[in-house]
């Protein structure tokens, strides 16, 4: 396995790596995280403190487990806390965090995540699949980004986005069409339509799957309202 790792980057505990991964000059992994392959770690990463938890600030993190996919590109001084509720941390595969990110503890980032700089979820928060979530956005505790939605920079998300949505503040929700044509489903526009703007139930089986997963998320937080 070969493995490009900077001679300043500590790794501490039992950190599983794949293969061809970089991580670079000041870099800091506890474990247990287990850490695919072909994944970019840039200086000043730090992944595997304990969740900010003020019921328990100092609760015991050393069997709290993280679990990141491959492919992923994790930028300088973002952080990646261990779960402080729940069985894991997880990052999904081709995903891009870029500076200074913040994930919390027990959060789950799903496949082709983007998520820009200076972002700071809460905890428990799910990001699904092909969400992007923009420059400076702020999303609370418990929240759900539905799958191919995207918010606005600089927005503070305090309800769950359902899939395909673009959430700006203060304005009606619309129809993310980037992510709707990068993803493949074009095919279904009017559907989603129907389904972002008027809360109409989709009949595609594709689409259901999706639906399905983002409601049940909602109905696990326990926080079930929605832009």
């Amino acid at each position: 396995m070969s493995n490009k790792i900077h001679p300043t980057a500590i790794l501490e505990g039992s950190v599983e790596l794949g293969s061809n991964n970089e991580i670079g000059p000041y870099a800091v992994i506890r474990g247990p995280v287990s850490i695919g392959s072909n994944n970019w770690i840039g200086p000043h990463v730090t992944i595997g403190m304990p969740g900010q938890d003020t019921r328990n600030p100092r609760y015991d993190s050393s069997n709290a487990f993280i679990r990141i996919g491959d492919n992923n590109i994790i930028r300088e001084y973002t952080g990646i806390q261990k779960p402080c509720y729940r069985d894991i941390t997880s990052i999904g595969n081709n995903v891009f965090l870029m500076q200074s990110v913040h994930i919390p503890h027990d959060a789950i980032i799903q496949d082709d995540v983007v998520i820009t700089p200076m972002v700071a979820l809460g905890g428990i928060t799910r990001v699904l699949r092909g969400a992007n979530v923009a420059l400076g956005c702020t999303v609370q505790q418990y929240g759900v980004i539905g799958q191919y939605a995207i918010t606005a920079m600089g927005a503070s998300v305090v309800k769950h986005v359902r899939p395909f949505a673009k959430f700006i503040p203060n304005k009606p929700i619309t129809v993310n069409t980037y992510a709707v044509t990068k993803f493949g489903f074009t095919d279904l526009g009017d559907e989603i339509a129907a389904y972002v703007l008027d809360n109409v139930r989709p009949t595609t089986p594709r689409l259901i799957e999706i639906v399905d997963e983002f409601d049940l998320a909602c109905q696990e937080s326990g926080r079930p309202a929605c832009y």
